[in-house]
């Protein structure tokens, strides 16, 4: 395979990564299901769905917690999608892996 075929596949990778990351969607629970949040691929807060139970205006802590930790778990969860997605594109180049 020569240079050219090579920068042609891994750009034609590189968009359908672009692609795959816009339409990906991650949903994150806490707290039992108290705290869900949805973030896009590209790490963008897409929703935040909150339990009414967990909204305590006495402890407004535990809900800022919460929220934290949903969105620190989502966050997770894209990170280990693109590694996933990278790992399988990478594959598809010779000489990558």
């Amino acid at each position: 395979m020569n240079i050219r075929q090579l920068m042609k596949q891994a750009q034609q990778m590189q968009e359908k990564m672009q692609t795959e990351l816009s339409e990906l969607v991650v949903d994150a629970s806490v707290g039992g299901g108290m705290v869900t949040v949805q973030m896009s691929g590209k790490k963008q807060l897409v929703s935040v769905k909150l339990d009414p139970e967990v909204v305590d205006p006495e402890d407004p802590g535990m809900l800022e917690d919460l929220i934290l930790a949903a969105v620190n778990e989502a966050g997770r969860l894209v990170d280990e999608a693109l590694q996933g997605k990278m790992g399988s594109l990478a594959s598809g180049l010779p000489g990558m892996m």
